[in-house]
């Protein structure tokens, strides 16, 4: 059982990590000092933007929710 979870959990870490790598940024952070702010937005966000703020939102509940349960099978396996 602690074999899947961990399994689960690389495999939930390195969609997180896609996914958050995957958005645009927002400006006002450290890509405004290397040139990452000369793109100005139009408008609100696309329906493909907001289609990937909801699937990184539930990927990460998801990965939080196999750490707690990794947490608690590994507390209580003996």
């Amino acid at each position: 059982m602690v074999i899947g979870f961990s399994i689960a959990l690389i495999v939930f870490s390195l969609l997180l990590l896609m996914l958050v790598l995957m958005h645009k940024g927002k400006g006002g952070g450290l890509s405004d000092m290397f040139g990452g702010g000369m793109q100005s937005s139009v408008g609100g966000s696309s329906v493909a933007e907001r289609n990937l703020d909801r699937i990184t939102v539930v990927v990460g509940l998801a990965w939080f929710a196999c750490i707690v349960t990794l947490g608690l099978v590994m507390k209580y396996q003996n």
